[in-house]
């Protein structure tokens, strides 16, 4: 004889409300399918949360630079966490194709934030790390020049773009990558930054291009 169910409604993981399921009508399964609500509306840490994990370190790479750590914020599995929804937040109901950064850091947000929107995600790498063909694009650095390079066949003409980087400080990174994307015929969405250090003015160089930063210092 089939046991009787019963319907559970519980919080989807995406933010995007509420799902009702039929399930067996056992004591231990719906206390299990209940169960699974708690840590799913675990309230976020704040913003402020957020900055308070995010270390100064002075001269560093070399004297007079105030470098930003964000070590700290990633060691706590609920600061990354809510780093990744608040980056995430503006575009749960865009259409996002793929998440897009560049090495290294930038690997650490836009992998969980493609997963956290659904779409796929690419590497943009320099010059020798990627084994197939690839697009690439070279920019002007204050001694000598960069270049970035992402795979032919990684975008295709039309797919909607998420760029994604750490730290946002003067923009000639972001600004490369956006211009590769677009040399491959993908049409950029918005650059998203955990932290923009406003000082620096890099937001200028991004013109006109949408911009999302979950925590912005100016000084």
């Amino acid at each position: 004889m089939l046991a009787k169910k019963t319907k559970v409604r519980y919080k989807c993981p995406h933010g995007r409300g509420f799902t009702e399921v039929f399930t067996p009508n056992f004591p231990w399964y719906l206390a299990a399918m209940r169960s699974m609500k708690r840590p799913m509306e675990q309230k976020l840490l704040s913003r402020e949360d957020l900055r308070t994990l995010i270390r100064d370190v002075p001269d560093f790479p070399k004297p007079g630079i105030l470098f930003r750590d964000i070590t700290p914020l990633l060691a706590s599995p609920d600061a990354f966490r809510a780093a990744v929804r608040y980056m995430a937040e503006p575009y749960r109901d865009r259409p996002i194709d793929l998440v897009a950064a560049a090495e290294a850091r930038g690997f650490v947000f836009a992998a969980p934030l493609a997963l956290e929107l659904r779409a796929g995600f690419v590497p943009i790498r320099k010059p020798g790390k990627l084994p197939y063909e690839t697009h690439s694009y070279s920019y002007e650095l204050e001694y000598g020049t960069n270049t970035v390079e992402m795979h032919r066949d990684a975008i295709v003409a039309g797919h909607r773009i998420l760029l994604v980087d750490d730290v946002l400080a003067t923009g000639g990174t972001m600004e490369a990558c956006c211009r590769l994307v677009e040399q491959a015929g993908g049409q950029i969405v918005a650059c998203v930054f955990l932290l923009e250090l406003a000082y620096l003015h890099g937001r200028n160089r991004l013109k006109p291009y949408e911009i999302h930063s979950v925590l912005t210092l100016h000084e």
